[in-house]
């Protein structure tokens, strides 16, 4: 029956014309459709032919008796609903009727309002069947939508070439494609259901996968890749994000894993090769550059100001070149990971007065003011390795002199940030504008616009200052408003307080 639940159809079958018309005006005014029979055998051909939603049959009528045609309708469609209509409004009749079937039963002669409140009792339940009927459809096809949805992701995700395995809130794995399994070396029977880490042979990235399935990584916007070696020598890039549900909550983490051990082939190569060129080529231009250095010093007062000047800025591109081997060898040296092996205790208070006393000399000669704040606390030891230190703040700080004009300022302010140690360069220099922003970390990517036109460098200090960083735990970030200046921030962990000592 797939009729709207307010256009029901009521069969009236009864021997009485009374009883058919009187019946037939009362519910016609209540907006129900009626179809009459005096007979028992065309009430049968009626309900076969418009399957009616209710029939009022007369137990008592010529052709075929009413129990006759309920037993004819039970079989045909048990939903069409019966009211007995009799005359002899004996129990033993109704409870005949009910045995074989009846909804209800209205005995002759009754008053309009007991025949609708015994019909509209029927269509109410009609209508209930009908809801509960559709309500059932819908819950079927939802079903099967969501089974080919399963079914059609499940295939999907078999089918990708990069590993993927999602966890829940537990950190336990509910699913794991082919690629992840060969990837991760665990053979094709390796089947979900344990805890992560009996998957991942990374202790970092296991409690990485770890904290971002409880939902400790929300607020994070670009949670960093993490790359691992297998001890079958492939190399592996590992990226994790949570999985939301609609009201925002985690339900558990996905990762995507990609084998980039080609790429560090090539990388090693690269820098192999970048280390040997450098080695050899520093050598001759010092040579070079100490020669010139001593021409230069001979032919003062004796050569033309024009030869001069030729020997003056040869002198300045060798000691170029040499700043830029001794910046390839040092990200040489930060791919290799030679540097940072041995970090010891370090005072950051000392190192950073240091630094600022040395260039100093290069502040002033552009008429800059270089000032350094400390905390009134003394600050935590740090476990680093201090060339290194020397080398990021270094940097830093000869980057804000030189991207500042004349007569600008620089600060260096350090202070506590929860469990990090705090260092921030701060500059009212020409800036860098946001476009640039992304990239300035690049190796050899170096901003060029009118402002720097006349500013030499090799595009290795900030790469340089990420990847030491990066090597001993640290982070930097950067703000800047072209014209106004830039904000260069970063972040080291503080040294552990040793046992018995209370932390600064």
């Amino acid at each position: 029956m797939n009729k709207k639940a307010d256009e029901l159809t009521i069969l009236v079958a009864d021997d009485e014309e009374d009883i058919r018309d009187g019946a037939e005006r009362i519910l016609q005014r209540i907006g129900y459709r009626v179809v009459k029979a005096a007979r028992g055998d065309d009430a049968q051909k009626l309900v076969e032919a418009l399957r009616p939603d209710l029939v009022m049959l007369d137990l008592k009528m010529p052709g075929r008796d009413g129990i006759e045609v309920l037993k004819f309708i039970r079989q045909m469609d048990p939903r069409i609903l019966v009211i007995i209509v009799t005359g002899f409004a004996t129990v033993e009749a109704a409870i005949e009727a009910m045995k074989r079937g009846a909804y209800d039963f209205i005995p002759k002669p009754f008053e309009p309002d007991q025949l609708r409140i015994v019909v509209n009792r029927a269509a109410e339940k009609i209508r209930l069947s009908r809801e509960a009927e559709l309500l059932e459809q819908e819950k079927r096809r939802t079903l099967a939508d969501l089974d080919t949805e399963k079914s059609r992701v499940h295939t999907i995700i078999e089918s990708l070439p990069d590993g993927v395995l999602v966890t829940n809130t537990s950190a336990q794995l509910v699913l794991m494609n082919p690629a992840c399994k060969q990837l991760l070396e665990l053979g094709a029977d390796a089947k979900p259901g344990r805890s992560i880490e009996d998957y991942i042979p990374d202790e970092a990235l296991s409690r990485l996968i770890t904290e971002i399935s409880q939902g400790k990584h929300l607020d994070f916007d670009d949670i960093p890749a993490h790359e691992f070696a297998l001890s079958s020598g492939k190399y592996l890039r590992a990226r994790g994000q949570p999985v939301l549900g609609d009201r925002k909550e985690c339900l558990g983490a996905v990762v995507n894993f990609a084998d980039i051990t080609t790429l560090k082939i090539v990388d090693r190569l690269k820098s192999e090769f970048v280390s040997k060129v450098s080695h050899e080529l520093r050598s001759p231009l010092s040579t070079i550059h100490e020669q010139l250095a001593t021409v230069i010093g001979d032919l003062v007062d004796r050569a033309p100001v024009q030869d001069q000047h030729i020997l003056t800025r040869a002198k300045e591109k060798t000691k170029g070149m040499s700043s830029l081997i001794n910046d390839l060898l040092d990200m040489s040296r930060i791919d290799e990971g030679l540097i940072c092996r041995e970090p010891r205790p370090v005072l950051l208070e000392e190192l950073l007065r240091s630094i600022v006393d040395f260039l100093d000399a290069k502040a002033q000669a552009k008429h800059q003011v270089l000032t350094l704040v400390l905390p009134e606390a003394p600050l935590p030891e740090l476990q680093a390795d201090p060339l290194a230190l020397e080398s990021i703040f270094g940097n830093l700080i000869a980057n804000a002199i030189t991207y500042t004009p004349d007569g600008g300022s620089i600060r260096v302010e350090v202070d506590l940030a929860g469990v990090n140690v705090r260092v921030r360069v701060i500059d009212n220099g020409i800036g860098i504008a946001e476009k640039h922003l992304a990239r300035i970390f690049e190796r050899f990517y170096r901003v060029k616009d009118e402002a720097t036109r006349y500013i030499t460098g090799t595009g290795l200090g900030l790469p340089i200052v990420k990847g030491l960083l990066e090597a001993m735990g640290g982070i930097i970030e950067v703000q800047s408003t072209p014209g106004e200046g830039s904000i260069f921030t970063v972040l080291l962990p503080a040294a552990p307080a040793k046992t018995g000592e209370q932390k600064p």
